[in-house]
């Protein structure tokens, strides 16, 4: 299920947040629980059963994984047996999965097989909720997981806020406040920050990253007739894009939990603020990069092993973040480029220190834009394609059927009516780009707003807006950005 949907909004948001808080008004705090749980799993299951099967077996097996631990927990050599199992089963599935299509893909073009792909979708969220139950089994391992029941351990995994997109939460963040008293009674000031958080969210998703997003499909299915003008254009329009899609989905994240009373971590920090390629990944994906480095980077021996260690454990890092991304060398490429970049500037810190702020934001926004190009293309020759026509300086006329993209129902009506905008269309393109750059550089992201948010009329009036011009814009949205779709691979000569 989709938070831009009229199901969603309309119906599956109502019924929780109001069965929720009604039973455990009556201190029916247990069924009030497996409401939460319920309702998780149907906004998981909703467009393919399947996934539940998925997922239940993977919470089932790791809940099993947990209760071995305490089991035997005076027997170092069992625990490690099954906390290896436990690493391995869950990275099994991944792999086949997300990665298994990618592996046989590679094997035929080396080897020159033939084995049969038949499509299929990817299990929603299967990245986000393996490494959030990777980090469980880890944790439990040492010892550092207090004694959750299955409901617990259940909700922490299928949290439908954070389920399919994160943030990547551990259990110390979430099961504690499931089960704090505190937190069961509805509270307006929270229903109210939290709505807040979620129009914003919503809008920046449908109004900004899906009408901006129809150029950067056209551009990027349209690599030849692109020029240096426009494939510039549609390199900035997926930069921003991008933001505003996992942006505006964890804005949302964040006020659906809000409105149940939970606390969940931000997850983007104005990344495209940030002045150097590590503050950038101090700032995006925050939860990502959190767990990279407590159960990666640090266990290999982080910066305790001197400057060449350093940098290799910095690569093999970038290297899995790419990875991770998705089953395709181009993430990969992105991930070792970010990673290069990142043990330059490390190495070279004494001279980025010395340049003026505003070029040091420069030389990273600039290659965060170019990197983006290989996390969109379909391909490494799509993605070296775009660079061509980027460095190729034929600055020649915008494609019409390019502008044509981010003409809107909405703005169509508007053009019928004024004149000047009807023959200059290229206006509202270069007013989205504009807006985009205004926002993500000169405005509070959800976590300053929230700190010195205050109900007032002007703010319900603005919600209202922004939720009643979004859900009358939901014919035309589209799913998010790491809802991706891959094939499933069935050995056959």
């Amino acid at each position: 299920m989709l938070f831009n949907s009229y199901i969603f909004v309309l119906l599956f948001l109502p019924i929780t947040i109001i069965g929720y808080f009604s039973l455990n008004k009556f201190n029916l705090h247990k069924p009030a629980m497996v409401l939460l749980l319920g309702m998780s799993l149907w906004f998981y299951g909703y467009f393919n059963q399947t996934y539940l099967v998925i997922m239940i077996g993977s919470i089932l097996v790791n809940f099993l994984i947990y209760k071995s631990f305490k089991l035997f927990k005076d027997n170092q050599k069992i625990k490690k047996c099954i906390l290896v199992f436990g690493l391995a089963l869950n990275i099994a599935v991944l792999f086949y999965f997300k990665y298994f299509n990618f592996f046989i893909d590679n094997i035929n073009s080396i080897f020159k097989t033939d084995f049969f792909v038949e499509s299929f979708l990817l299990p929603l969220g299967i990245s986000f909720f393996t490494f959030q139950q990777l980090s469980f089994v880890i944790d439990s391992y040492k010892g550092e997981v207090l004694d959750y029941n299955i409901i617990e351990y259940a909700c922490f995994v299928s949290f439908f806020p954070q389920l399919v997109a994160g943030p990547i939460v551990t259990h110390d963040e979430l099961v504690p406040q499931f089960s704090d008293i505190s937190k069961k009674k509805f509270d307006w000031n929270n229903f109210s920050k939290g709505l807040y958080a979620f129009a914003i969210g919503m809008a920046k998703k449908v109004l900004i990253a899906d009408v901006i997003g129809n150029a950067v499909n056209w551009g990027y299915g349209n690599i030849n007739s692109l020029n240096t003008t426009s494939s510039l254009l549609v390199t900035i329009l997926y930069t921003f894009q991008i933001y505003f899609d996992f942006s505006g989905y964890s804005d949302m994240a964040i006020g659906m939990g809000k409105m149940l009373n939970i606390e969940l971590p931000i997850n983007f920090n104005s990344p495209y603020k940030a002045t150097t390629i590590n503050e950038f990944w101090d700032r995006w994906h925050i939860t990502l990069t959190r767990f990279f480095t407590k159960y990666i980077y640090i266990p290999l021996g982080g910066n305790r092993k001197g400057k060449g260690r350093t940098y290799l454990n910095i690569m093999i890092v970038y290297l899995i973040s790419g990875i991770w991304h998705g089953s395709n060398w181009t993430f990969i490429f992105w991930g070792v480029c970010h990673g290069v970049f990142c043990v330059i500037t490390r190495h070279f810190n004494k001279f980025f220190k010395n340049l003026h702020p505003a070029l040091n934001w420069i030389i990273t926004f600039s290659f965060v834009n170019l990197m983006w190009v290989f996390f969109r293309a379909d391909s490494m020759n799509d993605a070296f394609c775009v660079v061509k026509k980027l460095c190729i300086a034929d600055f020649g006329v915008v494609p019409k059927e390019f502008i044509s993209t981010v003409i809107t129902a909405e703005w169509s009506f508007i053009s019928s009516q004024i004149s000047f905008m009807a023959n200059n269309q290229g206006l509202i393109l270069m007013a989205y780009l504009v807006v985009s750059l205004v926002i993500v550089l000169g405005t509070k992201n959800v976590k300053e707003r929230l700190q010195s948010f205050k109900p007032s009329v002007f703010t319900s009036l603005m919600i209202s807006f922004l939720l009643v011009l979004c859900i009358m814009s939901f014919s035309g949205v589209s799913t998010f950005l790491y809802f991706n779709w891959f094939c499933k691979v069935k050995m056959k000569k």
